[in-house]
């Protein structure tokens, strides 16, 4: 199956997980496709000063590869700033969150897998 960039439609969330204004995503494979692996494959855009807030993964994993930007990741509360090709990897029970504390757009991709295949 091929997607062109003209079938990728993103998705805008305002205030997402408590976040700071609004966050784009721009979903690449669905959940179905994934075959009950995981529930979110997306490359996100987040615009300077905008955020995704705090939050727990609970039987799942993310992880973040930024492509562009300057993000500050909040990782079970210790902050660090990743900029291009760098990853944050949270585990299942474990907190993180983002903003974009650089002066251009953030871009990352961003998966998370389930800690259990799900039946779908």
């Amino acid at each position: 199956m091929i997607k062109k960039r003209s079938e990728i439609e993103g998705k805008v969330l305002t205030n997402f997980k408590d976040g700071i204004g609004d966050v784009t995503m721009y979903h690449f494979m669905t959940e179905k496709e994934a075959n009950g692996a995981g529930r979110l494959f997306v490359k996100t855009v987040i615009e300077p000063g905008n955020s995704i807030g705090n939050h727990t993964h609970e039987g799942d994993v993310e992880a973040y590869y930024i492509l562009k930007g300057k993000a500050l990741v909040s990782d079970n509360g210790n902050e660090v700033v990743l900029e291009e090709g760098d990853c944050n990897f949270c585990p299942d029970g474990q907190s993180h969150s983002i903003k974009n504390v650089g002066e251009d757009t953030l871009e990352y991709i961003a998966i998370i897998l389930y800690t259990k295949q799900k039946e779908v």
